[in-house]
C-alpha cells in the first residue's frame, strides 16, 4: 500500500522537479544552494505526501464516512446542520493550502489583512455553506439549482467587492479544498447519500458537497471586504525563505512552525473523533487503534510535506517567476505557466482522491484517465491566462470569472447531471497544497518583477482560474458522453 502511493507520487513530482532542472540549466539559473535544497525539498515532499495520504486513507477518511452514516441514520435536520457548521470549520481551519494563502495575503498587505483572519473568515464560511450541502442531499434539492442561487449571489456581490478582495476570495475558495478538506467532504458525502434507497440519486448526491462548500469561502471574504473596505498597503513578495547561503538552515528553520501547524491542523478532528467514538461510533479496540495511527501519520506526513514545501518550493516558485517576468519574450513565462500548470495538477493528491471515487462510483463507466486530460489542460489553461492577465494591465480577473462562470451555469443545462457534481468537485480538487504553494508564489514572483503590475490585485487570482476551468472542461467532457451514449442507445447517460 504505502510502496504504490510512493511511487504515484514520484511519478507526480517528477515532472515539476524536470521542469525546473531545465529552466535551472538553461534559461534561468537559480543557484546551486537553492537547487540542490529544491531537490532536497521535492524528497521532502514525496515522502510527507505518502505518509499523509496514507493517514488520511486509514484516519481521516473513515472517520467522515462513520460520521456521514451516523448522520443518515439520525435522519435530525439539526445534528445535521450542527454537524455541518462543526465539521467545516475545522476542516477548514486545518487545509495546508489555506494556510498558505493566509500567510501570503498577511505578507503581501503588510499584516492589514492578517492571516488569522483570513482563516477564520473563510472557515465561518466552508462550515455553513457545508451544512447547507448536507440540507441539500437530506431533501433532495437538485445541485444545479443551489449552485445557480449561490454563484448569483456571488456575482450581485462582486459588484460591491474591491478588486483586491476579488482575487483573494476566489482564491480562498480553491484554496480550502485540499488534500485534507476534499478526503473528508467526499467521505462525509458518501456516507450520507449511500443510505439513500433511490441509487441514481445516491450516486448524482456523492458529488457536489465540495463545490457547495467552496462558495462559502468566496462568500465570507467577499463580506470581509463590505466590512473592512479595500487595503492599498502592500509590501514586496515574501519568498519562503531568505537562507540562501545555508543548505539545510532553511529546513530547519520552518520546522518549529509546521509541527506548530500540524498541531493545529488534526488536533481538532482528532478530538472530534474520540467524542463521537465515545458517544455514538463505540468502535472494537483494532479499528480504534487503527484510525488513532491514520492520525499519526497524517501529522508525520504533513510536517514533513511543511518542511519540503517551505523550505524550497515556495522560494524557487517566486525565484522563477521573477526571473522569467524579466525576459523580453514574455511567451516564454506564459507558455512555462501552462506546462507548470498542466504537471502540477497530476501533483495534487486531491485529484488522486476525486478521480478514484469518480471511477468507483460510475463503476468505471468514467475512467480515471478520461477525467484527468481534461482537468490537467484546464487547469494549465488557467495558469497561462493568470500569467497573462499579470502583463496585461488592463485585464482584469473580472473579464475571465464573469463569462467562465456564465459558461459554467450554461453546460449545467446540457450535462449529464452527475457530470456537473464532479465537474464542481473537480473546480476544488486542483486548487490543492502544490497550487498554492509553488504556482502562487511564481504568479506571485512575476506580478512583483512586472512592471506595471498591482501585487495584491494581480499576483492574487491564479487559484480563483485554476478552479474555474476545470469546472468547464469537464462539463464539457460530460457534454461528449452524453453525445456519444445517445448514439449507442446507452440509458446511463
Amino acid at each position: 500500500m504505502i510502496w504504490e502511493k510512493f511511487t504515484d507520487n514520484l511519478k507526480a513530482v517528477i515532472p515539476i522537479i524536470v521542469i525546473v532542472s531545465m529552466l535551472h540549466f538553461f534559461l534561468v539559473p537559480l543557484g546551486m544552494n537553492l537547487f540542490l535544497r529544491f531537490l532536497i525539498g521535492s524528497l521532502l515532499v514525496i515522502v510527507g505526501l505518502t505518509i499523509f495520504l496514507l493517514g488520511v486513507e486509514i484516519g481521516i477518511t473513515p472517520l467522515g464516512s462513520l460520521t456521514g452514516n451516523m448522520l443518515a441514520k439520525s435522519n435530525k435536520v439539526r445534528i445535521v446542520i450542527v454537524a455541518g457548521l462543526t465539521f467545516g470549520f475545522f476542516i477548514s481551519i486545518a487545509e495546508p493550502g489555506l494556510m498558505v494563502l493566509a500567510n501570503q495575503v498577511n505578507g503581501v498587505t503588510g499584516g492589514s489583512i492578517s492571516g488569522i483572519t483570513i482563516l477564520i473568515t473563510v472557515s465561518i464560511g466552508l462550515a455553513v455553506m457545508l451544512a447547507v450541502g448536507f440540507f441539500r442531499v437530506f431533501y433532495n434539492i437538485p445541485l444545479y439549482l443551489i449552485l445557480i442561487v449561490l454563484y448569483t449571489i456571488i456575482f450581485v456581490m462582486a459588484l460591491f467587492t474591491s478588486r483586491e478582495f476579488l482575487a483573494i476570495s476566489f482564491d480562498a475558495s480553491g484554496s480550502t479544498t485540499g488534500i485534507l478538506a476534499v478526503p473528508f467532504i467526499l467521505a462525509l458525502s458518501l456516507g450520507i447519500s449511500s443510505m439513500k434507497k433511490d441509487s441514481k440519486a445516491s450516486e448524482k448526491d456523492s458529488f457536489g458537497l465540495v463545490a457547495i462548500a467552496s462558495t462559502g469561502a468566496i462568500i465570507s471574504v467577499m463580506l470581509l471586504s463590505m466590512i473592512k473596505g479595500p487595503s492599498k498597503m502592500e509590501a514586496p513578495v515574501v519568498t519562503a525563505i531568505v537562507l540562501n547561503h545555508s543548505m539545510f538552515g532553511p529546513f530547519q528553520a520552518v520546522l518549529k512552525q509546521c509541527i506548530q501547524d500540524g498541531i493545529v491542523a488534526l488536533f481538532p478532528l482528532l478530538l472530534i473523533f474520540l467524542v463521537l467514538n465515545y458517544g455514538a461510533f463505540h468502535l472494537k479496540k483494532r479499528a480504534f487503534h487503527r484510525i488513532i495511527m491514520g492520525f499519526i501519520y497524517a501529522f508525520l506526513g504533513l510536517v514533513i510535506f511543511m518542511i519540503g514545501v517551505n523550505g524550497a518550493f515556495m522560494e524557487v516558485g517566486t525565484t522563477l517567476g521573477q526571473s522569467l517576468a524579466l525576459l523580453e519574450q514574455k511567451w516564454v513565462i506564459v507558455a512555462v505557466g501552462f506546462v507548470l500548470g498542466v504537471v502540477t495538477i497530476l501533483a495534487e493528491p486531491a485529484v488522486f482522491v476525486l478521480t478514484r471515487q469518480i471511477e468507483e462510483v460510475t463503476s468505471g463507466y468514467v475512467s480515471r484517465k478520461a477525467v484527468l486530460l481534461p482537468l490537467s489542460l484546464g487547469v494549465g489553461i488557467a495558469v497561462a491566462l493568470a500569467i497573462l492577465r499579470i502583463l496585461t494591465p488592463d485585464l482584469q480577473l473580472w473579464h475571465y470569472l464573469l463569462p467562465g462562470y456564465l459558461l459554467c451555469i450554461l453546460l449545467m443545462f446540457l450535462a449529464p447531471k452527475i457530470f456537473v457534481g464532479m465537474a464542481f468537485d473537480a473546480g476544488g480538487v486542483a486548487t490543492g497544497p502544490m497550487t498554492a504553494t509553488f504556482i502562487l508564489a511564481f504568479t506571485q514572483g512575476a506580478a512583483n518583477a512586472f512592471e506595471g503590475a498591482d501585487l495584491l490585485a494581480d499576483g492574487f487570482g491564479m487559484i480563483a482560474m485554476v478552479a474555474m476551468t476545470p469546472i468547464i472542461t469537464l462539463q464539457i467532457l460530460g457534454v461528449v458522453f452524453r453525445w456519444k451514449a445517445s448514439r449507442k442507445g446507452d440509458k446511463k447517460a
